[in-house]
């Protein structure tokens, strides 16, 4: 299983909200600084925390009503401007600053795919699901960050064959990884 590092700031966020969405039922997937940590090594310490979710649109208010009662800062007024961007943004409040944390809403199959091979990763005791390193060599690709899809093309796990043909599925051959 792979380890994850944090900050102290970091870690709370993290924790926190696995600990929310866990109380909520909703399942998680933890992506970008946090699933580049577990698979790449480094410390998650700057940036936004983005989680993935399996939720339907009524349980945004939940996520955003029991936030604010754990610990969390909401704002209505964003919450009501990401309403059509299936994204619930709220913020860790900790003594060293805020966190940003992005809940987003896998509402499209690209995202709802990626929970079933997702593997599991460890920050300190607290298990967390992070997407599988063909499915954030997907997004880091879309992200533009070529240094880190190598990295993660030359691990012994990463099966290149399922990267490329996601590659073409979703008309993004030009980007295919030679073999």
């Amino acid at each position: 299983m792979h380890e994850i590092r944090a900050s102290s700031r970091y870690a709370g966020a993290i924790e926190a909200t696995a600990d929310l969405l866990s109380r909520l039922r909703i399942e998680a997937l933890f992506v970008g600084s946090v699933a580049r940590a577990a698979w790449l090594g480094g410390e998650v310490s700057s940036g936004s925390i983005d989680v993935l979710t399996l939720m339907n649109a009524p349980q945004k208010n939940q996520v955003a009503m029991m936030a604010s009662n754990r610990g969390y800062r909401v704002e209505r007024a964003e919450i009501e401007q990401s309403e059509e961007l299936d994204l619930v943004p709220i913020n860790f409040i900790h003594e060293d600053g805020d966190v940003r944390v992005h809940v987003l809403l896998a509402t499209n199959a690209l995202y709802g795919r990626m929970f079933a091979p997702s593997q599991e990763a460890r920050l300190g005791e607290r298990t967390l699901k992070v997407p599988a390193p063909e499915d954030l060599a997907l997004m880091l690709t879309m992200a533009g960050d070529e240094a880190a899809v190598k990295q993660l093309t030359e691990l012994p796990e990463f099966d290149l064959r399922r990267h490329n043909e996601r590659l073409v599925a979703i008309g993004l051959g030009e980007l295919v990884v030679a073999e």
